[in-house]
């Protein structure tokens, strides 16, 4: 299941069945759980781009910084790039896609059911929630947090914080309404739709789901959000599906 082609370094653990692809580069300190499938070229584990850290040779056992762990199940296609993290694992959840040329910087957090499609870049510190979805060749600039099953449009230059269960796209990036497909695929119910739906246009998020809460606790009610003083109203254009 692993291509005499690739390179496995000191340092990393591998689980059950995982398949890694000829060209492939895994540099230590890294975990891959069970079930995870590596493509050819992909570059995992390389030291965090930044200037004050020691850039260490870990292909020669040179081990340094936080790590890289890819969790169970996960898919990392061809030629994508993930950096080690500077003082937490850059982690890339359950079940998660990390699609083609697709780039994970230092310290960055993919939920579970995450898909990172091809030619996009997250940069350093970013959170990605659970089941989001980010479309091909966005960028997100560092220390964003994405929400739980938000989807971000192909091209967009994120440079704010997208909220759980939205959608955003444009340039500037702008919330363009709710995602309500993400969350009938996801099972949430009906009710809850249309009760974030009115809340999301009305300003008043106040459902209890933990992804929701967690949006709370980083950034206040979302009235208090929307009139920070560094951070611009958000706009609706609320459409069927």
């Amino acid at each position: 299941m692993i291509s005499p082609h690739a390179f496995v370094g000191e340092g990393v653990e591998l689980g059950a069945n995982v398949k890694i692809g000829p060209g492939a580069v895994i540099l230590g300190p890294c975990v891959i759980e069970d079930d995870v499938w590596i493509g050819p070229g992909a570059q995992i584990g390389a030291p965090p781009e930044m200037s004050d850290h020691e850039q260490n040779a870990a292909w020669t056992g040179e081990l340094l910084h936080a790590g890289v762990r890819i969790c169970k199940g996960a898919v990392i296609r061809e030629n994508a790039v993930i950096h080690q993290g500077s003082y937490r694992e850059t982690t890339v959840g359950d079940g998660s896609w990390i699609l083609n040329r697709a780039y994970l910087a230092h310290d960055v957090l993919v939920g579970e059911g995450v898909t990172i499609s091809a030619g996009v870049s997250v940069g350093g510190h970013c959170v990605i929630g659970d089941r989001s979805n980010i479309g091909m060749n966005a960028s997100i600039h560092q220390r964003r947090f994405i929400g739980a099953g938000s989807m971000v449009g192909m091209g967009t230059p994120v440079a704010r914080d997208v909220p759980p269960y939205t959608k955003a796209y444009g340039s500037p990036s702008r919330v363009q309404g709710v995602n309500t497909i993400g969350m009938e695929r996801a099972g949430v119910p009906q009710s809850e739709i249309e009760a974030l739906v009115g809340a999301y246009a009305t300003g008043d998020v106040l459902l209890e789901q933990a992804e929701l809460s967690q949006w709370s606790v980083l950034n206040g009610h979302l009235s208090e959000w929307t009139n920070r003083e560094d951070r611009k109203p958000m706009t609706f254009e609320l459409t069927e599906g």
